[in-house]
């Protein structure tokens, strides 16, 4: 009881709380950089020394560069344990352009370490700031619990702002895509080759929709279905005119139909749709600088007009 008196009287009526944090978010480090230091397997590292002597040390890190071992020895800590859960957040980063196979585990791990930071932030912030002021329990724990909320779920926000802007950048820059892809086969250049050509020629404008293409590109080279090639651009784009695209195409290839036709009718009716969003956003327009006008406009005007008034107001008053 003289322990909690004195934390009591040291840091407030909230002090063995504050403690309690403390503790609890050095304990968190402590196991984070245990986990991130610790020991290889020997198992594994005798397969990897076998390796290297076989094949090389630089052909293993070429085949494996995009693998963070670190990350992956604790993948069950930093993925979810739930298939469809782990497909979804994986889906949702793809379709903000991180395609690494380690993007769910750094996800995960940012919002970890990103929380654990902002309740160390909002402790010292209580201590330093409220340490002689009592506090009511509702502000010791949104000053405590609201930075590391902020900080949990500031990688989510970013992806999730990440998945619009890049679903815009695809939106605007498909329709043009279209074009060059219809003058390329038009001109006797395959599927495969017109998807690599304009990937090539987007890259400075549109390096989201590029990288797409790329991709494509890149699976089909490898071997892979084009019917399933093209489903999973549809997908990750998670974009409306793509998907409707990816089945025109699947649906020439199956029925054997001519490519360059589809490409012809579907290119058409993308450059009258982004017509059609030019003129709604024009149609936008009138009324919010309306809205903007009001704001600006009528306070000063009404300033103007009605302070001669309450002045000779005040003056007769008197």
């Amino acid at each position: 009881m003289a322990i909690i008196d004195l934390i009591q009287n040291t840091l407030g009526p909230f002090g063995p709380i504050i403690i309690v944090d403390v503790l609890g978010i050095v304990m968190v480090l402590i196991t984070v950089t245990m986990m991130i230091k610790g020991r290889d397997d020997p198992l594994d590292k005798l397969k990897r020394t076998e390796f290297e002597k076989t094949k090389g040390h630089h052909k293993e890190k070429l085949r494996r560069a995009s693998a963070n071992e670190k990350l992956a020895k604790y993948k069950s800590f930093l993925e979810p344990q739930n298939a469809e859960e782990l497909s979804s957040v994986r889906l949702k980063l793809m379709q903000a352009g991180y395609q690494s196979r380690d993007a769910v585990r750094a996800f995960h791990l940012a919002q970890m370490l990103l929380g654990i930071l902002g309740l160390g932030l909002g402790v010292a912030y209580f201590m330093v700031a409220k340490g002689g002021v009592s506090s009511s329990t509702q502000d010791t724990l949104m000053s405590i619990l609201g930075p590391g909320a902020a900080g949990y779920f500031l990688p989510k926000y970013w992806v999730t702002r990440r998945v619009e802007t890049r679903k815009e950048e695809i939106t605007a820059g498909f329709p043009d895509s279209l074009d060059m892809m219809l003058v390329c086969v038009e001109a006797g250049q395959s599927l495969d080759q017109s998807i690599v050509r304009v990937a090539s020629e987007l890259r400075a404008s549109y390096p989201s929709l590029a990288d797409e293409f790329d991709i494509v590109a890149y699976e089909m080279k490898a071997g892979k279905d084009k019917a399933s090639v093209l489903g999973d651009m549809g997908e990750r784009c998670g974009v409306q005119d793509v998907s409707s695209f990816v089945t025109v195409l699947i649906q020439s290839t199956t029925f054997g139909t001519s490519i360059a036709d589809a490409l012809r009718v579907y290119a058409a009716e993308m450059r009258d749709k982004r017509v059609m969003r030019a003129e709604e956003a024009a149609n936008k327009l009138p009324t919010k600088m309306t809205l903007a006008t009001m704001m600006l406009t009528v306070p000063p005007l009404l300033i103007i007009l009605v302070s001669p008034s309450i002045i000779n107001i005040t003056k007769l008053g008197q």
